[in-house]
């Protein structure tokens, strides 16, 4: 599946890199989309509205009243119409006006009317980049469900080298083909999971030891958060079992149970697996739990403070060992060493239908990156390497290999 036929706006913001989206732009309608421009008024100083209205062959707009007419461009209409909107370049200024609904011109309301799939492409020096307030805005922004496309490393405007360099066009096409390659698959295989029952786990646990403390780890839930959201999306009944995270629901329809410890999350679990057609176990539980928590704040008196644990309950391991002929059951394995030998391992262990490999090796994979690079073997061992990828991407990726699998035994079983 392609782009061919797909309405897309691009947004075009005031960056350098600019230039670029007039190969974008040609790119597209190459591949048989239509095409409709929005730009910013500081856009315009640095690429015409007349390059991109020959490429694009639709006039430019900017403004909510045409000049040259004086009719109304309709942002509610436009957002409607489109199946994608594409901000590339998107500039520091236009990521936090969106970010915080700042609404003052034709693109940003574009934005908040459009019903569609919404892609960001960031472009900017590197220390703008990497600066809190731009991290926060990008976090912000995804956690809407909008996509980002990730910016790249290289040499900037400025003269630097860092991450900020706007995306290749051509990167920006392939990420477009994919995700409307996807949203195909669903039409046409994937609704095998529309109405099934899907119980995932995610993000850390605490385990406590006094009122205080707790021992915990890295994990932010983001990647458990996407594979919800990509189940909720195809029309899935979507249970999320989260332990203690900052993000929202990322869909009204998923039933979020809120735990703490790993015995919460193995409770929780076992109170809902009965029903679930497919389990996806994502949270990073604790392996151990102190044996005796103190009801008091324990008070800071010896050099050396001793704490015994005890082994907290396998959650994958007893669910694999109950599990029906038609459940399926997905886990994670984050490894630094002997990474395919060791997921292997608790592949058969636990009776998994897949293993989901991270390696703390791979640079934007693991806990606390909006990215993640996976490599998935099934039961028999048949591996499935994936490039790095946005968090949503990743989701989808697992949610399609699910779903090709389901399907498979529906062709089986007729």
């Amino acid at each position: 599946m392609s782009v061919a036929g797909k309405r897309i706006i691009l947004g075009v913001t005031g960056s350098i890199s600019a230039y670029k989206s007039a190969l974008l732009v040609r790119l597209l309608v190459k591949a048989g989309a239509d095409v409709q421009v929005i730009m910013t008024e500081s856009a315009q100083a640095f690429i015409t509205p007349l390059t991109l209205a020959t490429l694009s062959k639709r006039p430019v707009l900017s403004t909510f009243v045409a000049s040259e007419t004086g009719s109304w461009n309709n942002h509610v209409e436009l957002g409607l119409w489109a199946d994608a909107l594409v901000v590339a370049p998107a500039s520091a200024r236009t990521l936090a006006r969106f970010a915080t609904g700042l609404c003052d011109d034709l693109l940003s309301a574009v934005y908040l009317s459009a019903r569609c799939p919404v892609f960001f492409a960031p472009a900017m020096d590197v220390d703008m980049y990497h600066h809190p307030t731009t991290v926060d805005n990008l976090r912000r922004l995804e956690s809407f469900g909008n996509h980002l496309i990730q910016a790249e490393h290289g040499e900037l405007a400025s003269g630097l080298v860092g991450e900020g360099r706007l995306a290749e066009p051509e990167t920006i096409v392939t990420v477009l083909t994919n995700y409307f390659g996807a949203d195909t698959a669903q039409s046409e295989g994937i609704n095998v999971l529309a109405g099934k029952q899907i119980l995932i786990t995610a993000g850390p646990t605490q385990e406590p030891i006094d009122p205080v403390r707790y021992i915990s780890n890295h994990s932010t839930g983001k990647m458990g958060y996407a594979i919800a959201n990509a189940f909720a999306k195809i029309g899935a009944h979507v249970t999320l079992v989260s332990g203690p995270t900052a993000l929202p629901i990322p869909d009204p329809s998923i039933r979020r149970i809120d735990v703490r410890s790993a015995q919460d999350m193995f409770e929780a679990t076992q109170g809902f697996f009965a029903d679930a057609d497919v389990v996806v176990l994502n949270a990073a539980v604790a392996d151990y739990t102190p044996a005796h928590p103190a009801d008091r704040k324990i008070k800071k008196n010896e050099t050396v403070f001793s704490l015994e644990l005890t082994k907290t309950t396998d959650i994958a391991a007893t669910l694999g060992n109950q599990k029906g002929p038609e459940q399926l059951l997905m886990g994670f394995a984050l490894e630094t060493d002997n990474e395919r030998e060791n997921a292997l391992k608790k592949l058969h262990r636990k009776n998994l239908d897949w293993i989901v490999l991270n390696s703390l090796r791979d640079a934007g994979a693991g806990f606390g990156h909006d990215t993640n690079k996976i490599t998935v073997i099934d039961k028999d061992e048949q591996t499935h390497e994936f490039a790095l990828k946005s968090k949503e991407e990743v989701a989808q990726d697992l949610v399609n290999l699910i779903a090709n699998t389901l399907q498979s035994r529906n062709i089986v079983k007729a």
